[in-house]
């Protein structure tokens, strides 16, 4: 997949794993802050329309902020600021110092923690501002961050923390461990998250940053056939969930028309919510969703081209 295709789709892909996974995203992007937490923490995203308010035009659309705060009281609120960045080139210390400062205005607070995560190894960015002269330094800001590609995989192919687990892709590793790093990323998916819903999801967002071709799929499926399969139970699950409903609500509204009729639409209602679900959630393409529910391929473009009109 060409990194700069789809900017905006990389963003979002960080974005929801930050907000999904709040805390094993700081232990991974943030291990030293992270390690002064405390289990008693609380997360919570703060509203991006109630920033654009109240903050100055130069809000930062990429920005993820985080409020931390703990419930006996005997830690001040804390302000993370993490910020996802595919390309370097596009980041600014500057407009992140901008962003901080407002943050810290807002919240009257100082407890601001800024974290920068790079896709790509940065060139000649720096890692912090001085506003000053020879003499004199008045102003000094300095952020974390984190360079996935710079992060060594061989350490956290075994790791519990689920973010750690899906960006296996993103780390560094030696070419001929692809596959086994392909391999470690979905047994994570599979024992750290039980949720259908978020499997299915992610499952995509390995696919994404692995990069496996045809060639090394089936190659991966000979080797590993059991996380293969585990691939393959992430959607049936997920299918199987939507048939149930589907035919649930089939079976209801076929009552009159007998059943073999409701048991019938049923099951097509199923296909189509799994389908749209997977439209919705997943870079699958049409044909993967075809063969995956049984609908055609032109089904699955109308599905597309339909819930495109919606939003």
């Amino acid at each position: 997949m060409d990194d700069n295709a789809m900017p905006d789709s990389h963003d979002q892909n960080f974005k929801n794993l930050i907000l999904d996974y709040p805390r094993q995203a700081l232990e991974l992007f943030a291990p030293d802050e992270a390690a002064h937490l405390g289990e008693e923490v609380t997360f919570t995203p703060i509203r991006e329309e109630q920033l654009k308010d109240r903050l100055s035009d130069r809000f930062l659309e990429l920005d993820i902020p985080l409020l931390l705060e703990w419930p006996d009281g005997h830690r001040e609120a804390l302000l993370f600021v993490v910020e996802h960045h595919t390309d370097p080139s596009s980041f600014s210390v500057h407009k992140l110092a901008r962003y901080s400062l407002s943050l810290a205005e807002l919240f009257h607070t100082d407890r601001v923690v800024p974290v920068v995560i790079f896709l790509k190894r940065p060139r000649k960015v720096p890692d912090r501002i001085v506003l000053g002269n020879e003499f004199f330094s008045y102003l000094q800001f300095r952020y974390i961050r984190c360079v996935l590609p710079e992060l060594p995989g061989e350490h956290h192919m075994e790791s519990p923390n689920l973010v750690a687990r899906l960006n296996l892709p993103n780390m560094r590793w030696p070419p001929e461990l692809k596959l086994a790093i392909y391999a470690s990323a979905v047994r994570g998916l599979e024992s750290l998250e039980g949720n259908p819903d978020k499997q299915a999801k992610y499952l995509g967002f390995i696919d994404i940053y692995a990069r496996i071709d045809n060639n090394e799929r089936m190659l991966f499926e000979q080797i590993y056939q059991k996380e293969a399969a585990t691939m393959t139970g992430f959607v049936e699950r997920y299918e199987a969930i939507g048939k149930e409903k589907g035919l649930q609500e089939g079976l209801e509204q076929g009552m009159e028309k007998g059943l073999e009729k409701g048991l019938e639409q049923g099951q097509r209602e199923a296909r189509l919510a799994t389908a749209l679900n997977l439209v919705r959630k997943t870079p699958m393409d049409d044909a993967t969703i075809a063969d995956l529910t049984g609908l055609s391929e032109a089904e699955i473009q109308a599905l597309r081209e339909e819930d495109a009109k919606r939003y």
